[in-house]
């Protein structure tokens, strides 16, 4: 049921994408193809004009629309399952670049959270943002102790707009999958709730302060990449505080070769950096765009803006890293067997059609240098073939295909030339061998002593208290499958109805008997003794209700 509130906002989308020429494309699709009259109706349809192409036109309605559907464009960009070439491609061309708030309501907020004024905090707090972006900006400032710091503040009435456009796009999702021939297969449903959940932890400034400790901790040992400290004291769900980092933007190439930065190096740290986060960690910063990296004079990664982090269950990361290996080893028919074996394709589909698709697509970009290949264009072929064999679409690896994309467009920046399947390989290898291989049994050996040496102490008396019970015949089995206790209570209702048979059968023989006593005068009731009567009646009533209670089960 869509409410007025969403009318209104309706009508003004709608306006929206008329103006950018787009009414014809919303009419033509099936739930709306009754009214597509309504499109000649429409004055400004009588004029000819030039429209330019529909993706140019489908990304500046969306930048129109607000910031929350230029996000939401952003990460439609990564689902080419969903999209047609074209549009996947200009979506991608989307920037998050929304003008900023005044630094007033930016300094209310934070004196709002804290509950003092902020130059009992602050030696010095610029009102002048440092970023701006759909969710929050930044602002820069300085603590009492002279500690050069960013804070991250959220934007005023943030939450109160997501959820207003985020329940329209729930209502629209709902549609789609009605009344499009493709929606019960992309499940947009899905998508939709995939994407909230990833907008509502961005307003959790706490949450991404929490991801950027962890990510801290987990490479803190390596030399690989540098994460800023949080200041936690100062930390609320709509206020972040961490140090101020200076780097080199990864994308100024110039300044990178000027301090005598080691491009194909720095490009091949970000290939480990990438598979060490997804397939060590299992946790990896989904929003590596050129903006939240840097690069220290050192060389080292610096990354910033934590809000999405990626994690997978432990079958899909398996499955992910073999996928990888069979891919890097060109061995198509395991790809195609682990599609089936995780259920990604329907059961049922043929291996080795899937794999000769497979095949189509990856073969050609072999042994070709980075500048040459186009992930982008794989992907777009891989998700065309995945089509054809009704491959569902899996919403949890959605982050995981946007940092892949951004991957790729970093390396084309630093390093064309890069080798990725040399570099790559190696690495999923040792990582395959750490979760498979002798590595990860000594590993969870070694994880088990704290819980074995717990037990240890006991294992004698619980040894000899076992085998005392066991000799004694006190030893007793609980029962606690529902398949053990169905079968028990059968055995139970199959020897109740035994008994019942015998006593009845034994009353109708002592009915018999009785009767056939010679010098017997007991009470007649219509020529037979009352005890006949009572002891047939009884065994005839007995064996009945048996059979009815052994027909019932």
């Amino acid at each position: 049921m869509i409410r007025p509130a969403q009318i209104i906002r309706l009508v003004h989308i709608n306006f929206v994408l008329a103006r950018h020429g787009l009414d014809e494309i919303i009419l033509a699709t099936h739930l709306f193809r009754p009214f597509r009259f309504l499109y000649y109706l429409a004055p400004w349809n009588w004029i000819p004009r030039e429209r330019g192409p529909r993706a140019i036109r489908i990304r500046r309605a969306l930048e129109d629309l607000g910031p929350i559907y230029v996000k939401f464009g952003q990460i439609l960009s990564t689902r080419q399952d969903l999209l047609p070439d074209d549009i996947a491609l200009e979506l991608a061309r989307l920037q998050d670049d929304v003008p900023p708030f005044p630094g007033k309501q930016a300094r209310a907020a934070i004196e709002a959270s804290q509950g003092v004024a902020i130059e009992e905090i602050f030696r010095h707090f610029d009102e002048t943002p440092l970023a701006s972006a759909s969710i929050a900006q930044v602002h820069t400032a300085e603590l009492l102790d002279g500690t050069n710091v960013v804070i991250k503040v959220l934007r005023p009435n943030i939450r109160q707009r997501i959820t207003r456009d985020v329940n329209l796009l729930h209502t629209i999702a709902a549609l789609a999958e009605r009344y499009w021939k493709h929606g019960r297969r992309l499940r947009p449903r899905e998508v939709i709730a995939e994407f909230e959940k990833t907008l509502y932890d961005e307003l959790d400034l706490l949450r991404e302060a929490a991801n950027a400790s962890q990510l801290k901790r987990n490479f803190s040992d390596t030399g690989l990449l540098y994460v800023p400290e949080v200041y936690w004291p100062y930390c609320r769900p709509e206020v972040m505080v961490m140090e101020r980092i200076h780097g080199i933007q990864i994308s100024d190439i110039d300044a990178l070769r000027a301090n005598n930065i080691d491009l194909k190096i720095l490009s091949e740290r970000g290939v480990e950096i990438f598979f060490t986060q997804v397939f060590r960690h299992n946790f990896f910063h989904a929003d590596m765009h050129p903006g939240n990296l840097f690069v220290g004079t050192d060389g080292r990664y610096m990354a910033v803006d934590f809000g999405i982090m990626g994690t997978l269950n432990p079958v899909d990361q398996r499955y992910l890293a073999e996928n990888f290996l069979a891919f890097f080893n060109r061995d198509y028919r395991r790809v195609a067997e682990l599609h089936v074996e995780s259920e990604w394709v329907p059961e049922g589909t043929r291996v080795d059609e899937f794999e000769a698709a497979i095949r189509t697509v990856c073969e050609p970009i072999f042994e070709k240098p980075l500048n040459e290949i186009s992930f982008g264009n794989v992907l777009l072929r891989l998700f065309q073939t995945a089509r054809r064999f009704n491959m569902e679409v899996q919403p949890q690896l959605v982050l995981l295909q946007k940092t892949l994309l951004n991957i790729e467009g970093l390396g084309r920046q630093l390093y064309p030339q890069l080798d990725l399947w040399q570099t790559a390989k190696p690495f999923l290898e040792r990582t395959m061998s750490e979760q498979l291989g002798a590595r990860s049994f000594l590993r969870n050996l070694k994880d088990s002593i704290p819980a074995w040496s717990d037990a240890l102490p006991d294992m004698p008396q619980l040894t000899h208290r076992f085998l005392e019970q066991a000799t004694s015949g006190k030893l007793q089995v609980e029962w606690t499958s529902k398949e053990l206790q169905q079968l028990r209570a059968e055995v139970r209702r199959a020897n109740r109805r035994s008994i019942s048979a015998i006593i009845g059968t034994g009353l109708l023989l002592a009915a018999a008997v009785i009767y056939g006593l010679d010098g017997y005068a007991p009470t007649m009731v219509m020529g037979a003794p009352l005890l006949t009567w009572i002891s047939g009646c009884l065994g005839t009533f007995i064996l009945l209700f048996n059979w009815m209670d052994g027909d019932s089960s």
